[in-house]
């Protein structure tokens, strides 16, 4: 088996040393394939056990998944609306002088919302004001006796008829005014939520009327809600033309303008040039295309924010990896003693518990990214989003719970490798 216990010239002891060419025979081999077979029967043995471990790393990586997957669909949600809302979105109103003094400013022209829609880009444009009422109230019926009548202070304001589509307007019963109404100066109104509340009113099928002091208003609709120009869901409505005929109203205050998603800022420079080509700088406009840069913070801000969740559930995961295995380590003393002590280097144990806790982070990586992509899909479907993910995640997934499961393992692995066989066998018997 080694060198001779005598040293063959002088017969006396040798030192009990084998050549080198010897202790290499010695040395205890054990194969990649016997290694896995190893460690998948380890596993099977307690697989109660292994199944719990395995769903510690299928819930973190599945969250890690999750988290990122639905994080990505949400900023893109983010990113579709702003630009279908606020990167659409144009005002242009009279300027004043700067420094306080005396004001130099441009009116807007009646027909301002026909000359903008000559610009390409703009998909709809609509003028609004507000109207001057000199102090009269608003109620439902005429003043028979004033102690059994309630007036409100409502907002009054006067629109074109474009500038409805212009803000978005939901209605929730009714119809807008139209261009017939406008030119007309028809007696018509149309109310937001707030002011139907206050007034009772909740259809128009039997034509309700709006008095405001003493003038009569038909409702021919109400507004539900809009996306922009939030005052409009508290105020009565009425045609410029109307406003003009009644309340003497010279101009309109404003112009808000609906663009194709791209066009805000070149129609935000074009849009003073059309209204008033003389002095365009008379006029001031505003777009939302140059908060880019907030649209982006907030999507990274939001993403980090999940990533941040989707870490702090793949650490528990890594927890319970390491847990499990140093536990495994300890019920399995017995079973290492007897490995050392036929002939298993520390390398074999070391080898043999770190690939245990690798083959679990794998499978729970496996498992976790798909589930991880049913709930992202999920959560998408409920909300009617379109999800989005990033195709290398599922696939990076399971080699990222391999590499949890390695690093959770190492502890275990070395603690069950620093024991002595003697010791090992003594505490497991």
């Amino acid at each position: 088996m080694g060198a001779s216990l005598f040293d063959e010239t002088s017969g006396s002891p040798s030192v009990f040393v084998n050549p080198p060419e010897v202790r290499e025979k010695l040395r205890s081999h054990l194969k990649f394939r016997d290694l896995i077979a190893e460690s998948v029967a380890g596993l099977e043995a307690r697989p109660a056990r292994s199944i719990l471990t395995v769903l510690g790393t299928v819930l973190g990586i599945s969250a890690l998944v999750a988290t990122l997957g639905v994080s990505r669909t949400a900023g893109n949600q983010i990113v579709a609306r702003f630009d279908a809302l606020a990167a659409t979105e144009v005002v242009v109103e009279p300027a004043s002088a700067a420094g306080g003094g005396a004001a130099r400013t441009s009116s807007l022209p009646w027909n301002a919302e026909a000359r903008l829609l000559r610009l390409n880009g703009v998909v709809a444009a609509g003028t609004l004001s507000v109207v001057n009422t000199r102090g009269a109230l608003s109620r439902t019926s005429a003043v028979q006796d004033a102690t059994s009548i309630t007036e409100f202070d409502i907002p009054v304001r006067a629109a074109s008829p474009g500038l409805f589509p212009a803000v978005k307007t939901k209605l929730r019963t009714g119809r807008v005014f139209d261009y017939g109404n406008d030119k007309r100066a028809d007696r018509v109104a149309v109310i937001g939520p707030g002011v139907a509340e206050r007034l009772g009113l909740n259809r128009v099928d039997h034509q309700p009327a709006v008095f405001v002091g003493d003038r009569l208003y038909v409702v021919v609709g109400i507004i539900d809600d809009v996306l922009r120009q939030a005052d409009l869901l508290d105020s009565i409505i009425i045609p410029n033309g109307t406003a003009r005929l009644e309340y003497d109203l010279a101009a309109p205050q404003l112009v808000a303008i609906d663009t194709s998603t791209g066009a805000s800022s070149l129609i935000a420079q074009q849009a003073p040039v059309a209204l008033d080509p003389n002095d365009p700088t008379r006029l001031r406009s505003s777009s939302a295309g140059g908060a880019t840069k907030v649209k982006d913070e907030v999507s990274s801000d939001l993403s980090g924010l999940f990533l941040i969740l989707g870490g702090v559930s793949l650490l528990v995961g890594a927890i319970g990896i390491a847990n499990v295995t140093l536990v495994s380590v300890m019920e399995r003393i017995g079973e290492i003693g007897l490995r050392r002590a036929l002939g298993a280097g520390r390398r074999h144990i070391i080898a043999q518990f770190l690939t245990e806790s690798t083959v679990l982070g794998l499978l729970g990586g496996a498992v976790g990214a798909a589930l991880g992509v049913l709930v992202t899909v999920g959560i998408s479907a409920a909300k009617q989003w379109t999800p989005v993910m990033d195709g290398r995640l599922p696939l990076a997934a399971p080699a990222l719970g391999a590499v949890v499961g390695l690093v959770a393992g190492l502890y275990p692995a070395m603690r069950a490798a620093s024991l002595q066989p003697v010791e090992a066998l003594r505490a497991g018997t």
